[in-house]
This record gives structure tokens, C-alpha cells and sequence, in this order.
């Protein structure tokens, strides 16, 4: 009992220390994971807590579920937009820059090394994996913004290329104790493996998303629900003969895309959890590691770490991008930021694992390229984007959106946003009644609403609001310009007369048309919806558009916009007829848009101007324009 209690003690403190380190690292700007991995071995026995840790088996299965829950974070946390954006570049430098950079250095470390061809190519497997979660933690605490499109294949190929890493190095495990495969065989068995663990990832991610949203279980219980299925996919592909590494990653790709009940309470403990993974792995490899082995190879693995740092990442990254037109200076930042990590000290236990001669001297080696890789690298990601010039301004946006799920199947929201500095909320504009917040809190204190007007920078604000107007309140407390009427998004992509009838409108655009509204003027329709309180930025919906109160004077509407394609509200759960019925609300709103068309080349062969039911968007507002219309009311009233 005394043991256990010594060793649980011993672990704790090791993980206190290296949690209070942090602070110091985020001071000086040093990569965490580099004073994880000093932790480790000022705890090891070649240190000066003199711990004696000699278990590889134990450290490669402790590290394989760390790096299951890391990549299933990964995968949760990527968005589908970036594999748009960059999916195409980051898949080939995930595969094709894996085996450039493994051939690069492992002929290196040949001839360096005098260590056999799969041994040598062992020692460039290890290292052929970046670690992406350095170099975000880095740019994330140096307030470093880069283009998504260089963001998203940095992000994108450190979760996809550890699978790849990882079954190049088993398959070199392999060939260095059964002899070499033919390459059709190795081509089949990484064929089936990533197939497999594609499929396996795919189904696991749904399974888990409906087992999540249908067995309504407490809060508290969904974090272990994820994590368990994320472990269970793991092991299961594995032992199917997929990849468990990719498989777990699509797992959190799935999930983390679509609906899924208290995804942001799973985000925070996943995001907490891949903390405690990352540490506990850098600090039990440190404990594994044996300085004292290294001054017999340290020559040679410099001379390995150099040659990755400056030929083979850079040599991959250009052959790699060069068909997608980055510019020199995106790609050359890319080539740059290859920091190596766990991945490549988890893939050096392989070799030790398989019984190789030279297995402990591939780790070594592995160990020092990645000190050197987060010293070097990881200490000038910021110098280098600087450099570079790629550092480009934070988009403007909410400084602050938190999204709280509401019982049952309501399609309401509860947001949250801290106003912007240079948001039209802080100017004064005055919000539509749909944008108006709920709770205002100011200098940590709640202030009545009629008492919060105008609001000001830093005010908190909570608000209700359906998810598909999110959008547009963004531009209303995020830091965007001052919304005039040229904002289609909006105001609509068209300006019509207000009054212009319904029946005319409906027939313009092909809309469906209720006999008891065909007479009324546009403006009747929105007085009598709005029970004659009309306000700017008033929406009512009319068939597959919108129309929206544009403007208004003393005496009531003066413009209606009309957005021909709005956004509608999503589902929790889209079913087959849902997503045919969203499919065909964008065919009606190209149908509009044509049908203005026809209507308005008709009316010109008639020898007609169709211009009375459309007006010309006004001018940009001026100074008095973007006054809050109470102001204006003041002047004009002498008041």
C-alpha cells in the first residue's frame, strides 16, 4: 500500500511540476512540449530525481492511448472548411512528404550512422511525423494569424501523416525481422490498412454521434462515452488489421461536423484531456530516456537533425506543394514549421519493441533530433512568420461566441458575445428587435437593459436567437464596419418599393401567393405581421425569400429588401426528405433570380420601365446616417 501511495505520489508531482513550468514556457515563449520532456529527464535516473523507469512495453502502450485520445481531439477540432481549403496539399504532404523525408534522412543516417538501410529508414520514419500541436500552442500565445489556407494544411497534415508515419514504421519493423515483403504485397497491406481504418473511423464517428443523441444521458456521462468509443475504435481496427491511428481521427472528424448533443462541454474535456495526454507522454518518455547513451551518437544525430531541419522537410514540402500555387514565402514557412514530437518518440519505441540489434540507438538518435527540432524550430516560428511577412490581421468577428444548448429540441440558442470595439453595437446603431440581447453584463456586474443603452466595448451580452441568424448577429458585435444599406447579406439582395403589392411580387418571382394578402402593399404585409411596430431589420419570410423592413422615416417603411436565397434554420437531425427539400429551396431561389429576369426583359419588350417596383440601393450613410436614429429624431426636433 505504501508502494502504490509512493508512486502515485511521485507521478503527481511530476505533473504539478511540469503543469507549473508552463507558465514559466508561456513567459519566454519556449514550446511546452520541450519542458515536458525536460521534466522527464531531471526525474529520470541519469537526473536528479534518479527514477528508474525501464519499461518499454508499458511506455508504448501508455503512449499509443495518449495518442488515440490526441488524435481523436485533432479530428474533433478540424472543421470540414479546411479540408476544402486544403485538404488536397496537406493529403499529399501527408503521404508523399512522409516517405520524401523518410528516404532523405534515412539515407543520412546510413552513411552517417553505419547503421543498415532499414534501420537507417527506421530512423527517418520516426522523425517523418510534425507535431501540429506545438506550433498552434505557439502562434496561438505569440497572437500569430496566418491565412487559413497555410493554417488548414498545417493543421491537416499533422493529424493525417501520423498514421502514415506509423505504418511505414511497423512495415520496416516487419521487413527488418521477417526479411522484406514485395511491394505489392506492402502496397496491399497499406491499402487495406488506411481503407480500413477510413471505414472503421466513419462508422464509429456515427455510431458514437447516435448513441450520444438518442440515449439522452446525463451531462457528466457523455465525456466518458466519447472516450471510450474513441479507445474501443482504436483497438478494434488494430486488431482488424486497419489503421487504429486514422480511424480514430476520422472518428473525432465525424463527430466534431455534425449535430451533437453537449459538443461543447466534450470540447473543453477533450481539449483538457489532450493536455494530460501530451504531458504524461513527454514526461514518461523523458523518464525513459538514458542521457548518458547519447555522447556516443550525438555527433551524427546533429548531423541527422540538421539534415531534416534544412534538405528533408524543405525538399518535401516544395516537391509536395508545388502544383497547388502557394507562394515561396507560405511554402518556405511550411517547410519551416516541421516540428517533430511524441509521434516520433512513440514510432522510435517500435524498433526497441521488435528486438533490433540498433533499436535503442534509433531511439537515442529519434530522442536528440527532437529536442533539437523544438529548440530550433519551436523557438522561431514567430521570427519566421514575421520574416516572411505572413502574419496577417485577425478576422473580424465576435472577440467571444459561446453556444449553450437548450433542452429538448428547441431551435433556439443561448449566445454569448463581449461587444467590439468596432462593432455597429458599440457605434450606437440600433439592433433589430431579433438581435437585441437578453442579459447585458458590464464591468462584471448585470445592468438592466433599459439602462444599458447604448452599449459599450467589453459589455457582455446574451442573447436568444436561432442558429442560421448567427451570421448576421456576428456583424452586429463582432468588429466588423458599420452596416449600411449596401450589406446584401443583411439588407437583401434587392431594394424594392414598399409600395409595390404582394401579387406583383409574387408574380415577379414566382412565389406562392395567399389571395388574402394579394392586394396588400409591402408595406401593409410587414405593419399588419409586425402588428404595426415595425422596426429596421425586420424579417418575414415569402415562399423561398425574405423580405426585410430596409429603411424607415418619420411616417413608416420607406425601402423592403428582399433576400432571394436566405439562410434557413438547421436541424439537429437532417433526414433524406429534409436535405432533398433544402436542395430544392436553393433550386427556387435560382428559379427567382431567373424569373426577375424573364419579368424584366418582358417589360422592356412592352416598351415598359420595370423600375417601379425596384428602386436603386441607396447611397452609402454619412456621419448622420450612422447617428442612432434617436439622435436624429432630436435634431430634426430641435431637441
Amino acid at each position: 500500500m505504501e508502494a502504490v501511495s509512493y508512486i502515485i505520489l511521485i507521478g503527481s508531482t511530476l505533473l504539478i511540476a511540469s503543469v507549473l513550468t508552463s507558465y514559466l514556457a508561456l513567459r519566454v515563449g519556449a514550446p511546452l512540449l520541450l519542458i515536458f520532456l525536460g521534466i522527464g529527464l531531471l526525474a529520470g535516473e541519469d537526473g536528479i530525481g534518479k527514477i528508474s523507469f525501464n519499461d518499454p512495453e508499458s511506455a508504448f502502450l501508455i503512449g499509443s492511448m495518449a495518442l488515440a485520445v490526441i488524435l481523436f481531439e485533432s479530428g474533433f477540432d478540424t472543421k470540414l472548411s479546411s479540408y476544402k481549403a486544403a485538404a488536397w496539399p496537406a493529403m499529399t504532404l501527408a503521404t508523399l512528404g512522409v516517405a520524401i523525408t523518410t528516404g532523405v534522412v534515412g539515407a543520412g543516417a546510413h552513411f552517417l550512422m553505419d547503421l543498415n538501410w532499414v534501420e537507417a529508414l527506421l530512423v527517418g520514419a520516426a522523425c517523418s511525423s510534425t507535431d501540429a500541436a506545438a506550433v498552434f500552442f505557439l502562434l496561438r500565445v505569440g497572437g500569430i494569424t496566418l491565412r487559413d489556407r497555410v493554417r488548414s494544411t498545417l493543421e491537416i497534415e499533422s493529424g493525417s501523416n501520423d498514421p502514415v508515419a506509423i505504418m511505414v514504421t511497423i512495415l520496416l519493423v516487419e521487413a527488418a525481422t521477417h526479411g522484406l515483403a514485395s511491394p505489392m504485397a506492402i502496397v496491399g497491406e497499406l491499402a487495406l490498412a488506411f481503407a480500413l481504418g477510413a471505414v472503421m473511423g466513419l462508422i464509429g464517428g456515427w455510431l458514437l454521434v447516435a448513441f450520444i443523441n438518442k440515449a439522452n444521458f446525463e451531462a457528466g456521462l457523455n465525456p466518458v462515452v466519447t472516450l471510450t468509443f474513441a479507445l474501443f475504435i482504436f483497438a478494434a481496427t488494430n486488431v482488424l488489421g486497419g489503421s487504429g491511428y486514422l480511424a480514430v481521427y476520422a472518428a473525432g472528424l465525424y463527430a466534431g461536423n455534425v449535430k451533437l448533443r453537449g459538443a461543447l462541454e466534450l470540447r473543453r474535456f477533450h481539449s483538457g484531456l489532450t493536455w494530460l495526454s501530451q504531458i504524461v507522454m513527454f514526461v514518461m518518455l523523458g523518464l525513459l530516456a538514458t542521457p548518458r547513451e547519447f555522447a556516443g551518437i550525438a555527433l551524427p544525430a546533429l548531423a541527422v537533425a540538421v539534415l531534416l531541419i534544412l534538405v528533408a522537410r524543405p525538399l518535401a514540402v516544395w516537391i509536395c506543394l508545388l502544383p497547388f500555387r502557394f507562394s515561396v514565402r507560405e511554402t518556405s514557412f511550411i517547410a519551416w514549421v516541421g516540428l517533430r514530437g511524441a509521434v516520433s518518440l512513440l514510432l522510435a519505441l517500435v524498433p526497441v519493441l521488435g528486438g533490433l540489434d540498433n533499436g535503442q540507438v534509433i531511439f537515442n538518435t529519434a530522442f536528440i533530433v527532437v529536442v533539437v527540432s523544438l529548440l530550433v524550430q519551436g523557438w522561431t516560428i514567430g521570427s519566421m512568420a514575421r520574416a516572411l511577412e505572413l502574419i496577417v490581421p485577425p478576422r473580424r468577428g465576435p472577440v467571444e461566441r459561446v453556444e449553450l444548448e437548450l433542452p429538448g429540441n428547441a431551435d433556439q440558442e443561448l449566445v454569448a458575445y463581449t461587444v467590439h470595439a468596432k462593432s455597429p453595437a458599440a457605434r450606437g446603431q440600433r439592433m433589430p428587435r431579433w438581435a437585441r440581447p437578453s442579459l447585458v453584463i458590464r464591468s462584471g456586474a448585470v445592468v438592466p437593459l433599459h439602462k444599458a443603452k447604448p452599449l459599450q466595448p467589453g459589455d457582455h451580452v446574451y442573447l436568444f436567437t436561432p442558429q442560421h441568424r448567427l451570421p448576421l448577429i456576428d456583424k452586429l458585435y463582432g468588429g466588423s464596419r458599420a452596416l449600411d444599406q449596401n450589406d446584401r447579406e443583411f439588407y437583401g439582395d434587392l431594394a424594392l418599393s414598399p409600395d409595390a403589392t404582394v401579387e406583383q411580387i409574387a408574380e415577379m418571382y414566382g412565389l406562392p401567393l395567399s389571395l388574402a394578402n394579394a392586394k396588400l402593399t409591402l408595406r401593409d404585409l410587414l405593419r399588419n405581421e409586425f402588428a404595426g411596430a415595425c422596426e429596421l431589420g425586420d424579417r418575414v419570410r415569402m415562399g423561398g425569400v425574405e423580405l426585410i423592413v430596409r429603411d424607415m422615416d418619420d411616417h413608416g417603411i420607406t425601402s423592403v429588401g428582399m433576400a432571394l436565397e436566405p439562410a434557413r434554420p438547421a436541424s439537429r437531425r437532417r433526414s433524406v426528405k429534409q436535405r432533398v427539400g433544402d436542395l430544392g429551396v436553393r433550386l427556387r431561389g435560382w428559379w427567382n433570380q431567373q424569373s426577375f429576369q424573364r419579368w424584366k426583359r418582358r417589360e422592356l419588350r412592352r416598351g415598359r420601365r420595370p423600375e417601379p417596383l425596384r428602386i436603386e440601393p441607396p447611397a452609402p450613410p454619412s456621419d448622420e446616417a450612422e447617428r442612432p436614429r434617436e439622435e436624429q429624431l432630436e435634431g430634426r426636433n430641435g431637441g
